[in-house]
């Protein structure tokens, strides 16, 4: 993959021979992040995991203490007076079976987050096959079906972010912006760590995290210091 001068200069900075603490690399991801936009920080956790046993799925969702620095569209699935509260709670969007056709034909795909009520979920279910692949079907484990769509609007636009693995075992998440406090992005990925830590399947052999890597949308990855996180 070509990479640009600007990647390559800022290659340069970071020591692929060690495993930085993460204050280190916090300010090294900051330091590189110099597009003319606001860069994402992003945390990449490579895991000893085999995603192919149910067992050891990793999915959970958590709320970053300062967000995430992004403005979350929200659809909501939901009738009547469920659908009321979530208009009232700052959904973007609100409705049911209406939705399928425009989702399904129309290709709208406006929206980050789906949030649906359990009596939604036969309604959405039909549209896993565009959902699923993209990350954004409601799933109980990360608290997007749920009677509280009250609380579910407002975690999400907290801050809540999802993890999960992907089909090679590794968890992608944002931890805030390149604009943000290096201590604002520390608690921020601190918190990531605790609850990536605490979903660790039982029947997990050897380490459980392979590998963390930090970087921001245009900028090298900065390897951390496992042993450290996990103490």
């Amino acid at each position: 993959m070509k990479r640009g001068k600007r990647y390559a200069e800022a290659a340069k900075t970071v020591d692929r021979s060690v495993l930085y603490d993460t204050a280190d690399a916090i300010a090294l991801v900051k330091k590189n992040a110099s597009a003319k936009f606001d860069e994402t920080v992003e945390v990449h956790i490579r895991t000893g995991c085999d995603g192919r046993h149910a067992e050891q799925q990793i999915r959970g969702a958590v709320v970053l203490p300062h967000g995430t620095g992004k403005t979350v569209r929200i659809l909501v699935f939901a009738k009547g007076p469920k659908a009321d509260e979530a208009e009232a709670a700052g959904a973007d969007f609100v409705g049911a079976e209406e939705l399928i056709p425009k989702i399904q034909n129309e290709g709208w795909l406006d929206f980050d987050v789906v949030v649906a009520t359990p009596d939604m979920m036969g309604v959405v279910g039909r549209l896993g096959r565009i959902l699923g692949p993209k990350g954004l079907m409601p799933n109980p484990k990360a608290g997007t079906v749920t009677m509280d769509v009250t609380k579910a609007i407002n975690d999400i636009k907290a801050g809540k972010i999802e993890y999960r693995l992907d089909k090679n075992n590794i968890v992608h998440v944002p931890v805030g912006k390149a604009s943000f406090s290096e201590e604002q992005l520390a608690d921020n990925f601190q918190t990531l760590i605790d609850a990536i830590i605490k979903a660790k399947p039982s029947t997990v052999k050897g380490a459980y995290l392979k590998s963390v890597t930090m970087t921001s949308t245009m900028g090298p990855g900065v390897k951390l210091n496992v042993a450290k996180l996990v103490n």
